[in-house]
């Protein structure tokens, strides 16, 4: 690839793609089905076990910025059939992964260089329904006043609960924020100061931050 990509004078991004392939730290980050059998039990052996030891051997490469899904195997969007899929499906692999990655990334001390930011694009409906042409059992829709986000590492004060809802978690009540104020919150431990602005093709600026980071969470 290193041989093709210079003979063919690709871009910078393929250049930097392919140089990113043929790193050896890379390539040892991304053959996790070879690491040790008590490593892939802590994670989990499936996707998203494999998923996070990946992205924790990225960062150890030096990767700047990893995103992970989980959602081959199953998906969050638990229009039906949701209670058994959550206990079963759901929620064993994402705790015991995502503990595995936290306990990694502090023994190495890379966990407070490291901010790890986990959710979704929206929430879902207070109340569960049933859609029973689809589903064998109840579920719950999508919603978008409010949501869960998970943050950790990269500076953020743990043990915090930023924010509340009504009774039923349909409605913020306290400390609102939106989805503007969690990319400054990421932009914040990034250290992007700001101010900072970006050029599109006509050197028109456009601002990066367009809401706040999270009071009490950095």
């Amino acid at each position: 690839m290193e041989t093709s990509a210079i003979s063919q004078r690709y871009d910078v991004p393929r250049e930097s793609a392919i140089s990113l392939l043929a790193s050896s730290k890379v390539r040892r980050a991304i053959d996790v089905t070879r690491a040790d059998d008590a490593v892939q039990e802590r994670y989990g052996r499936n996707s998203f076990g494999w998923s996070l030891l990946m992205a924790y051997r990225l960062v150890e490469a030096g990767v700047n910025m990893v995103q992970v899904n989980l959602g081959n195997n199953e998906g969050w969007d638990t229009h039906g059939d949701a209670f058994w899929r959550l206990k079963d499906k759901l929620f064993p692999p994402t705790d015991r992964a995502l503990s595995a990655l936290l306990d990694d990334l502090h023994s190495t001390g890379l966990l407070d260089s490291t901010m790890i930011v986990m959710g979704g694009e929206f929430g879902r409906t207070p109340k569960i329904s049933h859609l029973a042409d689809n589903y064998d059992a109840p579920g719950r829709d999508h919603w978008g006043a409010a949501q869960t986000l998970f943050f950790a590492g990269g500076g953020v004060q743990g043990g915090n609960i930023i924010g509340q809802t009504d009774a039923h978690a349909a409605y913020p009540i306290a400390d609102p924020q939106t989805p503007e104020n969690m990319a400054a919150t990421i932009y914040q431990a990034l250290g992007i100061p700001p101010t900072a602005t970006w050029q599109d093709d006509l050197n028109r600026p456009h601002q990066i931050y367009h809401g706040t980071p999270i009071t009490g969470l950095v």
